[in-house]
């Protein structure tokens, strides 16, 4: 019998603004675009988990980062690949060391974490993502509303693929079942 292929995922967390974040725009020349800013620090947090080999994305939005929110953004995750083997790739915040998260681990043999090297962002495929889907969406935004914003950034992760190079790169489409 042949045992299904190894889910390898990245996953990392954004928050999200209403306040703008801008970048460079082509306007006419003479007429200066503004970008209106939102003094207040309103925010949303999304967990993101990217598969690595489909480009698809598990997204969880919340109001806190903590252990108990990790855990049940983990356990989607593993609703969402109920009958095989995972291997998740995360870097070391504080939310994953959690007892909410050392539980799950300990009840769910199927899924297998490794961490990220300490400071080391530009290894985790996760961090493009987020890079566009803020250049899609709340990049030079003129949205007025949290929420909506919200919505379009959740609609994006989820209606678009993300295909990454990282299994090539470190060799690691060549995992295929079972964790020794």
């Amino acid at each position: 019998m042949n045992e299904p292929e190894t889910v390898i995922l990245a996953e990392d967390e954004a928050s999200l603004y209403l306040q703008a974040t801008t970048m460079a725009v082509w306007a006419p020349k003479g007429q200066t675009p503004v970008v209106k800013l939102h003094p207040g620090r309103e925010k949303v947090n999304f967990y993101g988990t990217l598969n690595l080999k489909t480009g698809q994305e598990i997204v969880t939005r919340t109001t806190t980062m903590n252990s108990e929110t990790t855990a049940q953004h983990l356990q989607q995750v593993l609703d969402g690949y109920p009958d095989q083997q995972i291997l998740l790739l995360w870097d070391r915040a504080k939310w994953h060391q959690g007892q909410a998260v050392k539980e799950l681990l300990a009840t769910n043999s199927r899924l297998e974490v490794i961490f990220f090297p300490p400071a080391s962002p530009e290894l985790n495929p996760q961090e493009q993502v987020w890079k566009k889907v803020r250049w899609a969406v709340s990049h030079n935004h003129a949205t007025r509303k949290l929420a909506h914003l919200a919505d379009d950034f959740e609609s994006f992760l989820t209606n678009f693929s993300f295909p990454s190079s990282f299994l090539q790169l470190y060799a690691l489409n060549r995992i295929s079942t079972g964790f020794t």
